[in-house]
């Protein structure tokens, strides 16, 4: 069972948290790493509210060619999930109930990477629209508060119109 959706204020600490866990990643995954390990995510974005979960994101060459990462991953505590299979291997850790990392594992300048770190640089640049954001997701948190999957499809709108440039 999932627990419910927490927004927290920012927290200092979430970008050493994220430091700490590139650098188990970068030496677990070195083998199949085809780019950067990012941080991604509402908890990348200085001053933003959110789940207090690290969102990271890998860069592999392709899904098959990645497909032997999972094991590897999950000998340091990550929880190998089957979600959007045909775009990334996702990853939580410590467990699916209760959740401090979580791990994308995502082909290096597909469209995924490509639109997760423009969202992200996009509401590092403007205060505004991640104090729109940051506003979205109260809304959503109270509206789906346990319900991951219809919280997350519900932010969807809002990321896109962000990512395509019309915000």
């Amino acid at each position: 069972m999932d627990e419910s959706i927490r927004i927290e204020p920012y927290s200092a600490t979430w970008p050493s948290l994220f430091e700490a866990e590139r650098h188990n990643l970068a030496e677990v995954l070195a083998p199949w790493l085809q780019g950067p390990i990012e941080h991604i995510g509402s908890t990348s974005v200085p001053g933003l509210c959110a789940k207090p979960i690290i969102d990271i994101m890998a860069a592999v060459g392709g899904l098959d060619q990645s497909r032997d990462a999972i094991p590897a991953a999950e000998q340091i505590g990550y929880c190998y999930a089957p979600y959007r299979q045909g775009v990334m291997h996702w990853f939580c850790k410590p467990s699916p109930s209760l959740r401090t990392h979580h791990l994308h594992l995502v082909p290096y300048a597909s469209d995924l990477w490509k639109e997760r770190i423009a969202f992200r640089d996009k509401l590092r640049e403007s205060k505004p629209l991640a104090e729109e954001y940051a506003e979205l997701k109260r809304h959503l948190a109270e509206v789906h508060a346990t319900d991951r999957e219809a919280y997350t499809d519900a932010k969807t709108p809002f990321i896109k119109r962000v990512v395509h440039g019309a915000a």
